[in-house]
Parts: structure tokens; sequence; C-alpha cells
């Protein structure tokens, strides 16, 4: 399998990769990781089932779109692939360090200027991807309104309803969600997706970095109220953000809603007491 990736990855950057040896590394709780490390250089891989290959495939779009936008940090994709046995994604290996209360500023600055300069006109996106390892549909849609209650809440509410969640009536909920979103109405930009502590960190040299993106066109704002619902980031970042670009007006009744969507995909996936969460959240909006 190493000789097969070590190939690709000479193919794909036209030099030579002669690998030296390889070690797992931390990757999170979905795919295996490992730094392959080769006579001058080395590259971060991600590992899964071959069937898994098109979550990868789109998630190197997603880096490459968010790379060549040239705002905040994130790791070149190099390749993907499949063997036999494995499906894989190359990333080029760095290395990380600590942050200090610039950094953070940085940060919310470099966010801020990747929802400015990665704009479309409808939301959604060109392929379905995953958040976590559930499906996200990304269905063009020209409203806000239409596609977060429909392709967000609703498609959640969907999943968590084959698990035998009652959240009460499906239709009020989702109709309940438009109505409070129609009168917002935010430009199209390029999220992240899945932007809490885990995906985010600092370069050695305190530069800012995101990673492991769920990436559509959405509102902005879905990106900061993820980065408040598991504990916060730092007020340096938030100061960043809104120095660069200022957060409308009715955020704070919004993110309710923009992270019900990340809870009851937790249900969906994890259970427990994901439920009661959501049903608070829920309960809330209507």
């Amino acid at each position: 399998m190493w000789k097969e990736i070590a190939i690709a990855i000479s193919n794909h950057t036209k030099k030579e990769f002669i690998l030296k040896n390889s070690r797992s590394v931390g990757g999170g709780c979905i795919n295996q990781a490992y730094q392959l490390i080769g006579e001058n250089n080395s590259y971060f891989v991600k590992l899964n089932s071959p069937h898994q290959w098109e979550m990868f495939r789109v998630e190197a779009i997603a880096l490459r779109q968010m790379y060549d936008t040239n705002t905040i940090r994130v790791p070149k994709p190099i390749c993907t692939g499949y063997t036999d046995n494995h499906s894989y994604i190359v990333l080029e290996w760095l290395e990380f360090g600590r942050a200090n209360n610039q950094s953070w500023q940085t940060m919310g600055k470099h966010l801020a200027q990747l929802h400015q300069q990665g704009k479309d006109d409808k939301f959604g996106w060109d392929d379905n991807n995953t958040i976590g390892s559930t499906p996200q549909i990304n269905d063009w849609v020209e409203n806000w309104a239409d596609f977060f209650a429909e392709k967000r809440i609703g498609y959640q509410l969907k999943l968590a309803s084959r698990k035998g969640a009652t959240f009460g009536n499906q239709n009020n909920i989702i109709e309940a969600i438009r109505a409070k979103l129609s009168h917002h109405h935010p430009q199209p930009s390029l999220v992240h997706g899945d932007l809490w502590g885990g995906n985010a960190s600092f370069l050695a040299g305190g530069m800012p970095i995101i990673f492991d993106p769920a990436a559509y066109y959405g509102d902005r704002e879905v990106d900061i109220a993820m980065t408040e619902l598991f504990g916060g980031f730092p007020s340096a970042f938030y100061e960043g953000y809104n120095q660069q670009w200022q957060l409308d007006s009715g955020y704070a009744q919004r993110k309710t809603i923009y992270n019900l969507y990340h809870i009851l995909n937790h249900y969906n996936l994890f259970g427990g007491g994901y439920a009661s969460q959501a049903q608070g959240m829920i309960n809330r909006i209507l």
C-alpha cells in the first residue's frame, strides 16, 4: 500500500518520493492517519476503506478551493486514490505550534477574508460531502432559508427519525426555521462547515490553519456559530473577524438554529445526551 501511495505522490508532485518510514499520528475518530517520511520531505495521509474514496475526493476539492483563495491557511492537497484495501488522501505535512492572542486575531481576520473572497450566487456545492461520517446534501438552492431548513435541518431530522427520535412535528420544525431565516439574505460564502476547535490550529510560527472541512456555499455565520458550540474560541478570534467583516444583526438569534444542525448530527452519530440538547434547542426556536 505505501509503495502505491508513494508512487502516486511522485506522479502528482512530479518529484520522486522515496519512502523511508511511516508512523501513526492522531487523525480523529473516522480515519487512520500517518506521517510518510521521505529523504527530504514528509506527507500527511488519511486512510479509510476503499468505498470511502469519494469522501476524500471531495475533501481534496474543498481544500483546493479554500487554498486558492489565498486567505486562511489550509493543508495543500496532493492527491487521493485507493488501493485494494484502502482509500487515501495525501496532504502536505505541517508542523504545529502554539498560539497567542495575535494568532487568534489573525485566524478570525483570515476566516473573514475566506468568507469575503469565496463567493457564489447560490447556496450549496457541486458535490455532496460528509459532516463527520454523515452525508451532507449540497443541492444548489437560491434561497438560504429554504436551503438550511430543508438540506440541513430537514435532512438531519429525517435521519433522527430512523433512529427512533421524536423531536416534535418535523414539518412544523422545518417551517419554523424557514420562517425565522426568511428575512435574512446573506451572501453565499465558501464556509468551512465543521469549524470546531479540533479542526483549527496554528503552525510553528503562529500562523493559523484550519482543516477537515465540510465545505459548501452558505451563510458565513454557520462557521462563527460552530466556533461557539463546544467551548468557544478566545475573544481575540471574534475581534479579528469583526474587524475584517462585522457580523450582521440578529446573529445571536440565528446561531442556535445553525448549531442545531450539528447537535442533531451528533445525535445521529453518537446518540446519548445529544437528543435532549437538540430538543432544548428546538423548543427555544419554536
